[in-house]
C-alpha cells in the first residue's frame, strides 16, 4: 500500500476529519482508544476515550499487521479443509470430522464479543500479543495430535485464539482509518481473505502431498512470529483507562447457548432422532440459555452486544444478512474439496486448484469495486448484485453435483461465487457500519462479526448433519457389498481397495449427500438476496464524526 494514499483519522477531539497521510507516521494519526471497530460496548467506550488519551501509530504498519493477522486467521479456517481426508486417514474418526472445523469456528465465534470488550479496557496491542500466541500454541499441539479427540481440542485452543485475531485486526484498521475511505480498505481486508481463505485448500493440498498434513498447522508459526513483530512496532502501549466492568456473565451464557445450539445441529438426526426427548431437551436448553443472555444484556453495566442497536432497520437486517452470507459460503465451501477427492476423484493438491476462480474473481470485485463505491458514495447496487451472483453460483453448485457435472463445469460456478463474495462482504460491512453513528461504531462491528461467525459455524454444522445423515441412509443401501464403517472411519484411504463398482456406489452416496449441503446454501443466500432489497438506499458519510455520533 503506497504510504501516501493512506488517510488519517482525526484526533478523537479534532471535528474535522484529516487530510491524507503524507508519510507513514502522521502527527494527526491517532488510534482511537475504544471507537474501533470490534469494540463491544458503545457508551462506555466513548466515556473511555475522553480519558484515555489516545495512541499513535504508523498507518502502514498497522495495516500490514492487521492484514497478516486476518491472514493468519482466515487461512487456518481454510487450509485445513482439503487434508481432513488424510487426518481422518491416520487418526480415524470419520464420523467426527465437521468437529474439526466446528470447534475453531465454535471458540472464536463466542470470544469475539469479549475480545473487543477486553482490547478497551486493555489495550489492542496487549490483547493482540494474548491472542496470537494462543492461536500459535493451538497451531503446534493441533500438528503433534495423536487421535481425533486430541485435533478437535487444540483446533478450539486455535479458535480462542483465532477470535482475537479478526476483531482486533478490525478494530486497528478502524483506529487508523477514516469511514470516507473505507469501502476501499475494506476491499483489501475482503481481497486478502479472499487470498487466504480461498487460496488456503490449495495449500493445505500441496502441503499435505509434498510434506504431511501436520505441516497445515506448522506453517502458521513463522506467520504468527512476524505478526508479533509487526503489531509490536505498529501499536504503541495505550496508558490504561478507567476500570470498568466486563459482562463474563453473558460471556459465558453466549458460549453456552452456542456450543448447545452446534451440539443440537450435529447430533440431531444421528445420534438420536430429530423427534427424540434428547433432541426436545436439547432445544429447551438453547432456547433457555439464549433468553438468559438476552436478559443479562438489557441489564448489563458493560453489555459485550448493544441489544438496542437492533432498533435500527439497516443494522438489523446488514448483520442478519452477514450471518447468512457466512452460513451459505461455509456451509458449501467447507465440504467443496471432499467432494472433488470422493467424487471426482482429483488428488488434494487439484482439489484445492478447483477453488482458484472464486480468488480470483473475490479480489477482483473486492478491490476495483472498493475503490468504486468509494468515489460514488453509494453501494446497494454493488450489495444487490454480489448476493445475486453468490446465490445464483451455490444453487449452479447444487445442480452441477447432483448430476455429476464434469470438473470444468465447476469453475464456471466458482467464478461467480468470488465475483458475488467480493462485491457483496465489504459492501454489507460498510452499510451497517455507515447506518450508525461513530460512537456506537464499535458495538456495531463487534455484533457484526460475531453473527458473521456464529453463522459460519452453524454452517458447517448444519451441512455436517445433513452429510451424517444421508450418507447413514445411503449405508443401508451398500452395507452388504462395502465396509460403510470403514469408509466412514477412514475416508479416501479407505476407497483403494474397492472394485471399481463398489467406488461408483460410494461415490454416489457421498454425491447424493454433498448435493444437499450445496442446496442448502443456495437457499439461505436467496433468502439474504431478498432481505437487502428492503433496505433503503443511504449515501457514505465524509468523516468520522455526524450528527448523531456526538
Amino acid at each position: 500500500m503506497p504510504d501516501h494514499q493512506a488517510p488519517a483519522a482525526p484526533a478523537a477531539n479534532d471535528p474535522k476529519p484529516a487530510p491524507a497521510a503524507k508519510h507513514d507516521t502522521d502527527p494527526r494519526v491517532a488510534a482511537r482508544g475504544t471507537g474501533a471497530p470490534a469494540a463491544a460496548g458503545g457508551v462506555g467506550a466513548a466515556a473511555a476515550s475522553a480519558t484515555v488519551p489516545p495512541v499513535r501509530a504508523p498507518i502502514r504498519t498497522v495495516m500490514a499487521g492487521a492484514l497478516l493477522t486476518m491472514c493468519l486467521a482466515a487461512l487456518d479456517q481454510n487450509i485445513v479443509n482439503t487434508a481432513l481426508p488424510r487426518m481422518v486417514g491416520d487418526l480415524g474418526g470419520m464420523a467426527h470430522i465437521s468437529w474439526v472445523v466446528t470447534a475453531f469456528m465454535l471458540c472464536s465465534t463466542v470470544t469475539t464479543p469479549l475480545y473487543g470488550k477486553l482490547s478497551d479496557l486493555y489495550g489492542r496491542r496487549r490483547l493482540f500479543f494474548v491472542a496470537i500466541l494462543m492461536f500459535l500454541a493451538g497451531s503446534f499441539a493441533s500438528g503433534a495430535a495423536q487421535s481425533m479427540g486430541q485435533l478437535i481440542a487444540f483446533r478450539a485452543l486455535q479458535g480462542l485464539g483465532a477470535g482475537g485475531l479478526l476483531v482486533l485486526a478490525q478494530a486497528a484498521v478502524g483506529d487508523v482509518v477514516s469511514p470516507r475511505e473505507r469501502p476501499r480498505y475494506q476491499g483489501l481486508f475482503t481481497g486478502t481473505f479472499a487470498l487466504a481463505s480461498v487460496a488456503g485448500p490449495l495449500l493445505g493440498g500441496v502441503i499435505t502431498e509434498t510434506l504431511s498434513w501436520r505441516w497445515v498447522f506448522y506453517v502458521n508459526l513463522p506467520i504468527g512470529a512476524l505478526a508479533l513483530v509487526l503489531v509490536a512496532i505498529g501499536l504503541k502501549p495505550r496508558p490504561p483507562g478507567p476500570s470498568r466492568p466486563v459482562d463474563y456473565a453473558g460471556a459465558a451464557l453466549l458460549a453456552g447457548a452456542t456450543a448447545s445450539l452446534l451440539l443440537l445441529l450435529a447430533w440431531g438426526g444421528t445420534e438420536f432422532p430429530w423427534a427424540s426427548t434428547q433432541s426436545a431437551g436439547m432445544v429447551a436448553g438453547v432456547v433457555v440459555l439464549f433468553a438468559l443472555f438476552l436478559w443479562r444484556e438489557t441489564r448489563a453495566a458493560e453489555p459485550l452486544i448493544r441489544l438496542s442497536l437492533f432498533r435500527n432497520t439497516v443494522f438489523a437486517r446488514g448483520v442478519t444478512v452477514g450471518g447468512m452470507m457466512v452460513f451459505a459460503m461455509m456451509g458449501s465451501t467447507v465440504f467443496l474439496p471432499l467432494y472433488f477427492q470422493l467424487v471426482l476423484g482429483m488428488d488434494p493438491a487439484a482439489a484445492g486448484a478447483m477453488l482458484l476462480p472464486q480468488v480470483v474473481g473475490m479480489v477482483l470485485s473486492s478491490v476495483i469495486g472498493g475503490r468504486i463505491v468509494s468515489r460514488l458514495g453509494r453501494n446497494k447496487a454493488f450489495l444487490l448484485a454480489g448476493l445475486g451472483l453468490e446465490a445464483v453460483a451455490l444453487a449452479s453448485l447444487a445442480v452441477f453435483a447432483y448430476f455429476g457435472a464434469a470438473p470444468a463445469v465447476f469453475l464456471v460456478s466458482m467464478g461467480l461465487l468470488g465475483l458475488g463474495m467480493g462485491m457483496g462482504m465489504p459492501n454489507l460491512t460498510t452499510a451497517v457500519q455507515n447506518a450508525v453513528s461513530q460512537r456506537e461504531l464499535g458495538a456495531a462491528t463487534g455484533a457484526m462479526t460475531f453473527l458473521r461467525s456464529l453463522g459460519g459455524a452453524v454452517g458447517v454444522a448444519a451441512s455436517g448433519t445433513i452429510m451424517s445423515s444421508r450418507l447413514l441412509a445411503a449405508s443401508h443401501r451398500i452395507g452388504g457389498e462395502v465396509d460403510v464403517a470403514a469408509i466412514t472411519e477412514h475416508g479416501v484411504k479407505a476407497l483403494a481397495g474397492l472394485t471399481a463398482a463398489q467406488h461408483l456406489a460410494v461415490s454416489d452416496a457421498y454425491r447424493t449427500a454433498l448435493t444437499g449441503c450445496f442446496l442448502l446454501s443456495g437457499v439461505v443466500m436467496t433468502a439474504a438476496f431478498l432481505l437487502v432489497l428492503g433496505l433503503p438506499e443511504q449515501t457514505l458519510r465524509d468523516g468520522l464524526d455526524d450528527a448523531k455520533g456526538r
